[in-house]
């Protein structure tokens, strides 16, 4: 007896040949197309006798998940996944996508209508476009939202709507070389005049100050911002993406643009920075070579040293980005965000069950283990940290009197290009600090001010 899946084909197949018998060549030409697809439908149906009730509303067994995670962190989510599986009677393709193309490869399966069932994102304006869109499910009434830091389940909020769950918040301190800042008679800098003392000290020993692959533009955005926030305050991009006060042409903008000329005009950074690949571990490695005495990047440097040289660890020390005499802004403050946020694609024929997933990825149980193994800052609540610098940089998360979230995933994509685009110009010596701003802030106009 033949499946109904297989008489549809049947059905269509002689109604094709009618059409192409009336003299319709160009519909007969599509129909072998959309025969292509109903023979994948087919076989679907055909492999759906185990798992029917298990994938969710699409009656699939198969469940694609795609984040960015390295390491330990990658680790935690195959664990959380291999649970899930067991409890569900599902399977779940696990993709790891390299970090700098997943933006643009994700904005493609989105467009063209075959995303994954759940996906990793920052929150944000990336993750807001997509749900502008219609593309991300509204998760609301199906996530439990008290058991997550109020502040991390933001920037996957719109409109009063939960479209994504936080796992982890990140910070960025600058790491350092403790024992090398102990050679040269080095301290941790309160100032950016001492910060300053260590570039030049560190030169002159023959050492690059500040390690940086800046291929994928986001490394040298932290200088940016801090500096920024330094000078002009905590208000200061806030009034800009608000549209309320100063714009991103700001003077506190400028000079941050002059300061990290400046830096580089010192040799602070490793030769050709602009064209190495952090995901290569370009810049990481001149840190543990020691050619190298600081680097500024995100928490997960610590999982990421433990996963790429251990030994290094011990010799691995930060501290938060110093004040500049005379500026609005304070060490208090600090750049970071939240990530990995985990949504369920609005198209998945699996959403009972992709959000299933979410939850078990966003779990205690995942967030404890990514904590003590990685490093990371939970965003779910009671998690114990029994890693002493996982503990140092959760008391300084709960210190901090300021977070200012990442530019390129706050801003909306358009604009974070031309954030990212400038900034990179700005470390190459190719374009002013006023010319960088004023791209920015004319874009800025064009964009949220439609």
């Amino acid at each position: 007896m033949k499946s109904s899946a297989e008489l549809f084909l049947i059905l269509f197949y002689e109604s094709a040949n009618k059409i192409e018998r009336g003299g319709i060549f160009l519909i007969k030409k599509y129909t072998w197309l959309m025969m292509v697809a109903l023979l994948v439908f087919a076989a679907g149906c055909g492999n759906n006798s185990t798992g029917g009730e298990s994938g969710g509303s699409g009656g699939s067994d198969t469940i694609t998940l795609w984040h960015i995670e390295t390491g330990a962190s990658e680790k935690a989510l195959e664990d959380a996944v291999a649970r899930f599986e067991e409890d569900h009677d599902v399977t779940v393709d696990i993709v790891r996508q390299e970090n700098d193309p997943y933006k643009t490869k994700l904005s493609v399966a989105m467009g063209g209508g075959t995303p994954p069932d759940v996906f990793h994102s920052w929150g944000g304006g990336w993750l807001e476009e997509f749900v502008d869109a219609g593309q991300v499910k509204d998760i609301s009434e199906d996530v439990d939202t008290s058991q997550y830091l109020p502040a991390a389940l933001t920037p996957a909020t719109f409109d009063d709507k939960t479209y994504g769950v936080p796992l982890a918040m990140d910070i960025v301190p600058v790491w350092y070389n403790k024992e090398m800042f102990e050679k040269f008679g080095l301290e941790e800098p309160e100032t950016y005049d001492e910060l300053l003392e260590i570039v030049k000290t560190l030169k002159d020993n023959d050492v690059i100050p500040f390690s940086i692959a800046n291929q994928s533009k986001w490394p040298g955005s932290f200088y940016y911002m801090y500096l920024a926030e330094r000078i002009g305050g905590p208000e200061l991009f806030n009034e800009a993406y608000n549209r309320e006060g100063r714009g991103f042409d700001d003077p506190a903008y400028v000079e941050a643009g002059e300061k990290i000329q400046e830096l580089e005009k010192m040799g602070a950074f490793p030769d050709g920075f602009n064209g190495m690949n952090f995901d290569t571990g370009q810049s990481r490695q001149l840190l543990y070579a020691e050619q190298a005495g600081m680097i500024i990047q995100g928490n997960w440097m610590l999982g990421t040293t433990r996963d790429d040289m251990p030994e290094f660890e011990e010799k691995l020390g930060f501290f938060l980005f110093p004040t500049i005499e005379g500026g609005e802004g304070s060490n208090k403050d600090i750049v970071g965000g939240v990530s990995p946020v985990f949504s369920v694609a609005e198209k998945s024929d699996n959403q009972e069950m992709a959000t299933e997933l979410v939850k078990e990825l966003t779990s205690a149980e995942t967030a404890q283990q990514l904590a003590n193994e990685d490093g990371a800052i939970s965003a779910v609540k009671d998690v114990e940290y029994e890693d002493k610098y996982v503990q140092q940089i959760s008391e300084v998360l709960e210190e901090a009197e300021y977070m200012q979230t990442f530019y390129d995933q706050t801003l909306p994509p358009e604009l974070a290009d031309v954030h990212l685009n400038t900034t990179q110009a700005l470390f190459g010596q190719s374009m002013t600090p006023e010319e960088a701003a004023q791209q920015v802030e004319e874009k800025a106009k064009e964009v949220l001010e439609e």
